[in-house]
C-alpha cells in the first residue's frame, strides 16, 4: 500500500467520523433530526411554513386558531396547523419548539379538544449506537494523533508536526555533496588551514593518536558577517565525507518551555548514532548568549537550551565522534561556559581579507565570469579595502548583470567600475543641469580632491565625479596603496583637512555668505574622528589616556567604566576644547590649501563640468601643471600642537 493511498484512508474516516459525531450532536442540541426532516418534507408545500415561540402557541390555543398538533423528537418540536384572523384566517403550517417541562401540554390540547398526534424517534440500531457513540470517535482520535506524527512521511507539509515538537529539525546529510571545496575558499588561509586539520584528522585519525591526541570538539568561527563562516562550514562538510548535520541557532528557541533543550538532545542523539559526524549550528549566538541577562530570572527558555548544549558538548555523557562547529558575529555576548576548552577547543577568527586575499577571492569569483583583458583584479581589489568576500562576489556578479544589460558578450572595466560605484556609492542619479547648484557641488568635490591630494599623509585620489549617487550629488574617492590597520596622527589630521576642503572651497571661492548646508555630513565625520582622538587615541594635550571605551563609547571615571556621559573635574571641557582646537587648525590648513591653489582650481572645476567624471591620474596631471605634487611615501609632519 502506497502512503498516498494510506494517506487517503486515513482522511475517509476522520471525515466519516467528523459526520457521525456531527449527527449525533445534532440530536443532543434538540435540533432537527433526519426522521423530522422526512417528516417536514411530506407536508403540502403551498402551505405557508414558519416559526412560532412557545408562549405565542400558548396564546393561539386560548384564541382557538390551532386546528391540529403534530408532536416529534419526544414532544420537544411541535408542527401545528392553524389559521388566524391576523393572516386573513390562511391556512398555516408553524412549527414550536417545546420546552423541557411543558409537561401539560397534552392536557391542554385535550382541554381545548385539539386534534394532535405523536410521533415516537426512529429506533436505531445498537450497532450503529455503538458506532456511533464510541468506535467511531476513538477511531477519529486515533486518526488524527497518526495523521500528525507522521505527516512528514505521508507527504503533509514540510513544517513540523504538532506531534514532533521536540524533534530536530537539523538538515542531515549522510554524505553531503554541497559543490565547495577547499580550492574555492580565497583569503582566509589561516582558517582554511584549521579546517583542513580536522578533515585529515577525520579521515586518518591514527596519524594523530600515536601521539596522543585527541580531536576538537568543537571549533568556533568569529568574525564579521560575509567572510566566509558559512562557506567553510561547506567545504568541511564536502571535504570530510561523514554524516553532516546542519542547523541554525534560533531553530532551538520556541516559546514552548523544554522544546528547545529537547531538540538539542534529539539532533546529539542523532549525531551520536552517525559518528564520526560533523554538527554546524550557525548564527551559535542566538542560543548561546550569556546567561543571567533574559527574562525570568535566568530561567526562560533559551537558558534551558543553552544548558542542555552545554551539557551535550562537554557533560557527564560524553560524545565521542560529534564535532560541533559554530559560527557567529558576535562573540563577545556568548557565555563564558560555552567557550571554554573541553567544549570549543578552537576560537578560529575570519577576518575581512587583505589585499592579497582581495585578489585571490576575485580569482575565484572570475572563473566563469568572461573578463576583458582591461579588467585588472588586482586595480579592484586596491579600490575596494574592507569589502568581505560577499562583499566581492557581489561585485562582480554586478558587472555580469550590467554586461548583459549592455549586450556584451565580455565584463570590461567600464561594467567592473560601474559595478564597484553602484556598491560604495548607490544607484547612479540623473545628471544635474549646469546651474549655480552644479558649479557649487563642483567647486566643493574639487575642494576634497586637493586638499587630499596635496597632502602627504592621505590617501591618493581615486575619482571625483558630479553623478548623483544615493543621497549624495557628488561623490569624491579616495583609495589608499595599502590596507591601513593602524592610522598615525598625521592621517587623521589629514583626513580632517580633507574633509574640510569641500566646505573651505566653499568660502574661498564664494565667500562667507555663500556657504551651503551640503557639508553637514562632512561636519559629523571630522567632529566625531576629533573627539576619538582625543577621547580613545589620546591624541591632544590632555595625554596618553583612554576616557571612551572603542566599543561600547561608555566613559571612563576615576579608572571605572560607566555608562553615564559626565566626566569628573571638568573634563569635558576640556575634552571640548581639544576637538575645536584640532578641527579649528585642520580648517585653517584646509582654507590655506584651497587658496594656494585657487587659479588651478577654476580650470579643473570647467574641466569636471564638462565631463562630468575625473579619474584620480587626470586630475593629478591637471594639477601638476600649478602645484608640485608630495611623495605620499613620506609621512606629512604636522605643526600642530
Amino acid at each position: 500500500m502506497g502512503r498516498n493511498t494510506f494517506r487517503n484512508i486515513i482522511i475517509a474516516i476522520i471525515v466519516i467520523a467528523s459526520i457521525s459525531i456531527g449527527i449525533k450532536k445534532f440530536d443532543l442540541l434538540g435540533l432537527e433530526s433526519p426522521e423530522t426532516i422526512r417528516n417536514t418534507a411530506q407536508l403540502n408545500q403551498n402551505v405557508v411554513s414558519s416559526r412560532m415561540t412557545y408562549g405565542r402557541f400558548l396564546e393561539y390555543l386560548e384564541m382557538g386558531w390551532v386546528k391540529q398538533v403534530d408532536l416529534y423528537d419526544n414532544s420537544r418540536n411541535a408542527i401545528i396547523q392553524a389559521s388566524s384572523p391576523e393572516l386573513g384566517n390562511r391556512p398555516q403550517t408553524i412549527r414550536v419548539e417545546i420546552p423541557v417541562g411543558a409537561s401539560q401540554l397534552i392536557q391542554k390540547l385535550k382541554e381545548y379538544n385539539i386534534d394532535f398526534d405523536a410521533h415516537p424517534a426512529e429506533r436505531k440500531n445498537l450497532f450503529i449506537s455503538l458506532a456511533s457513540n464510541i468506535i467511531l470517535p476513538i477511531l477519529f482520535i486515533s486518526g488524527l494523533i497518526y495523521f500528525f506524527q507522521n505527516s512528514e512521511n505521508l507527504g503533509g507539509t514540510s513544517g513540523p508536526s504538532p506531534m514532533n515538537l521536540g524533534k530536530s529539525t537539523a538538515r542531515f546529510e549522510r554524505r553531503p555533496d554541497t559543490g565547495i571545496t577547499f580550492k574555492d575558499i580565497a583569503g582566509i588561509d589561516e582558517a582554511k588551514g584549521e579546517f583542513e586539520e580536522i578533515v585529515s584528522f577525520l579521515k586518518e585519525p591514527e596519524k594523530y593518536t600515536i601521539v596522543g591526541a585527541k580531536i576538537p570538539k568543537g571549533i568556533l568561527l568569529v568574525g564579521p558577517p560575509g567572510t566566509g563562516k558559512t562557506l567553510l562550514a561547506k567545504a568541511i562538510a564536502n571535504e570530510a565525507d561523514v554524516p553532516f548535520f546542519s542547523v541554525a541557532g534560533s531553530e532551538f528557541v520556541e516559546m514552548f518551555i523544554g522544546i528547545g533543550a529537547a531538540r538539542v538532545r534529539d539532533l546529539f542523539k542523532k549525531a551520536s548514532e552517525n559518528a564520526p559526524c560533523i554538527v554546524f549550528i550557525d548564527e551559535i549566538d542566538a542560543v548561546g548568549r550569556e546567561r543571567g541577562a533574559g527574562v525570568g530570572g535566568g530561567n526562560d527558555e533559551r537558558e534551558q537550551t543553552l544548558n542542555q548544549l552545554l551539557t551535550e558538548m562537554d557533560g557527564f555523557k560524553e560524545n565521542k565522534g560529534v564535532i560541533v562547529v559554530g559560527a557567529t558575529n558576535r562573540v563577545d555576548i556568548l557565555d563564558a561556559a560555552l567557550l571554554r576548552p573541553g567544549r570549543f577547543d578552537r576560537q578560529v577568527t575570519v577576518n575581512l581579507p587583505d589585499r592579497l586575499g582581495r585578489v585571490e577571492i576575485l580569482k575565484v569569483h572570475a572563473r566563469n565570469k568572461p573578463l576583458s583583458d582591461d579588467v585588472s583584479l588586482v586595480q579592484l581589489a586596491n579600490r575596494t579595502p574592507g569589502f568581505s568576500g560577499a562583499d566581492l562576489a557581489n561585485l562582480l556578479n554586478e558587472a555580469a548583470i550590467l554586461a548583459t544589460r549592455y549586450k556584451k558578450s565580455k565584463i570590461t572595466k567600464k561594467e567592473v567600475n560601474e559595478a564597484a560605484d553602484r556598491i560604495i556609492g548607490g544607484i547612479a542619479g540623473t545628471p544635474l543641469e549646469d546651474t549655480k547648484n552644479k558649479r557649487l557641488i563642483a567647486y566643493h568635490e574639487v575642494g576634497h580632491a586637493i586638499t587630499g591630494t596635496v597632502l602627504k599623509s592621505h590617501d591618493e585620489l581615486e575619482k571625483i565625479t558630479l553623478t548623483p549617487r544615493g543621497g549624495a550629488k557628488g561623490l569624491t574617492w579616495f583609495t589608499p596603496n595599502e590596507d591601513q590597520t593602524l592610522l598615525s596622527r598625521a592621517a587623521l589630521l589629514a583626513r580632517i583637512i580633507a574633509t574640510l576642503g569641500g566646505r573651505a572651497a566653499e568660502q574661498v571661492v564664494f565667500g562667507e555668505p555663500e556657504i551651503t548646508t551640503g557639508a553637514s555630513s562632512d561636519l559629523q565625520q571630522v567632529t566625531n574622528l576629533a573627539r576619538q582622538m582625543v577621547t580613545r587615541f589620546g591624541m591632544s594635550n590632555i595625554g596618553p589616556m583612554a576616557l571612551e571605551d572603542e566599543n561600547t563609547g561608555q566613559v571612563f571615571l576615576g579608572g571605572n567604566m560607566t555608562s553615564g556621559s559626565e566626566y569628573a573635574e571638568n573634563i569635558a571641557d576640556r575634552i571640548d576644547d581639544e576637538v575645536c582646537k584640532i578641527i579649528n587648525y585642520c580648517e585653517q590648513k584646509a582654507i590655506e590649501i584651497i587658496s594656494d591653489n585657487r587659479v588651478i582650481i577654476d580650470l579643473i572645476v570647467e574641466k569636471l563640468l564638462d565631463v562630468e567624471t575625473m579619474d584620480g591620474d587626470e586630475f593629478r596631471k591637471l594639477l601638476t601643471t600649478y602645484t608640485v605634487l608630495p611623495n605620499k611615501n613620506t609621512p606629512y609632519q604636522s605643526k600642530f600642537n
